[in-house]
């Protein structure tokens, strides 16, 4: 079981999206959940997202100040993997 950083409720790990630090303030999506690096789970649903992006749970979770690109980035990319999931 791991905790949804937006919404804050338990799932297993299966069922989110794990986003990985890769060091100087970059982020990406873990879509195997295996990558190297400390990592922080999501929903895959762009409102937790939002919501961590609010509460700036994930450069708290991460341990590190996270680039506003970056963000974004990663924010498509969900939006983009929430789309092709439906």
């Amino acid at each position: 079981m791991r905790r949804c950083a937006g919404c804050m409720q338990s799932r297993p790990k299966r069922e989110l999206i794990r986003i990985v630090s890769l060091g100087e303030g970059h982020i990406s999506l873990d879509l195997t959940g295996k990558a190297n690096g400390r990592g922080v789970y999501l929903c895959p649903d762009a409102s937790c997202f939002e919501k961590a992006k609010k509460k700036n749970a994930l450069s708290r979770s991460l341990g590190m100040k996270l680039d506003p690109e970056d963000l974004e980035r990663v924010f498509t990319e969900l939006t983009q993997y929430e789309k092709e999931r439906t």
